[in-house]
């Protein structure tokens, strides 16, 4: 593996993440979440101020290095943008108007819609993510792992982790159409999500497999193997969507 991009990886047992990066890690981006919903909420209109690092950092109980942090981020993805000695300002990008949405999940047939859509692009994040991985991308996947694992040795499967596992692969892509698309596909995926979660808990058990399967992406995307964690990634969501449906998809023709 490619040591620069600083990932160690424990032989069968998945990542191994140093706790305390792990959480200032897990700390941006909930932060970054809470900020991005208030403003996909309308609580800050386009091209209004934010409130101070101090402020945010007192009302969401974090340190002002994490809003800090948070902040750049969502300048990163245009969100939000700056004024030198006025302060942080929301972009006409960030606001709701301006969102991209897709209809919501209302037959069977839409969560294979999902799934057919996503196999055409989260294959090719997977790609570039291994190709543009850097160290902070790497953790976040191997945090997201974690919480898969912790999950699976519970006999849980969490839809949530598994969201954010995808969302971080995308991320590292470092292309923010694909990340834009996942979140706007976020509660259509967690409908196919939550329905596979629950096929994997029965008589022939199927967590662990798919743990497996997430973290045979993880390893492609940290070591840099980018024609393998696209094809993993693909394998990997051809077999979700065939566990949940048994193998018989749905003839989508118009007649």
């Amino acid at each position: 593996m490619d040591e620069a991009n600083g990932a160690s990886l424990n032989a069968g047992n998945g990542p191994a993440a140093k706790p305390e990066r792990g959480k200032a890690v897990k700390l941006v981006d909930r932060v970054f979440d809470q900020i991005l919903e208030r403003i996909r909420a309308g609580n800050y209109p386009p091209d209004s101020r934010l409130p101070g690092e101090h402020e945010l950092a007192s009302m969401l109980g974090v340190s002002r290095p994490i809003v800090r942090d948070a902040l750049a981020k969502l300048r990163e993805q245009g969100t939000v943008y700056a004024r030198q000695g006025a302060g942080t300002f929301v972009s006409a990008h960030g606001s709701p108007t301006t969102q991209l949405a897709y209809s919501p999940v209302k037959t069977i047939a839409d969560i294979q819609r999902c799934y057919e859509f996503r196999l055409t692009i989260e294959p090719a994040a997977a790609f570039f993510a291994a190709k543009r991985r850097d160290e902070q991308a790497i953790q976040k996947i191997a945090s997201a792992l974690s919480d898969l694992r912790e999950a699976t040795s519970h006999q849980l499967h969490r839809s949530d982790a598994d969201f954010v596992f995808h969302r971080a692969v995308a991320e590292a892509a470092n292309n923010h159409y694909y990340t834009a698309s996942l979140d706007a596909l976020k509660p259509h995926i967690a409908v196919g999500m939550h329905l596979h979660g629950l096929s994997l808990l029965g008589p022939r058990q199927g967590l662990e497999q798919v743990y497996d399967e997430h973290n045979e992406i993880y390893r492609a995307v940290a070591e840099g193997r980018a024609d393998d964690a696209r094809n993993l990634m693909q394998t990997h969501l051809e077999g979700s969507r065939d566990r949940l449906f048994e193998g018989r998809v749905l003839d989508l023709s118009f007649k």
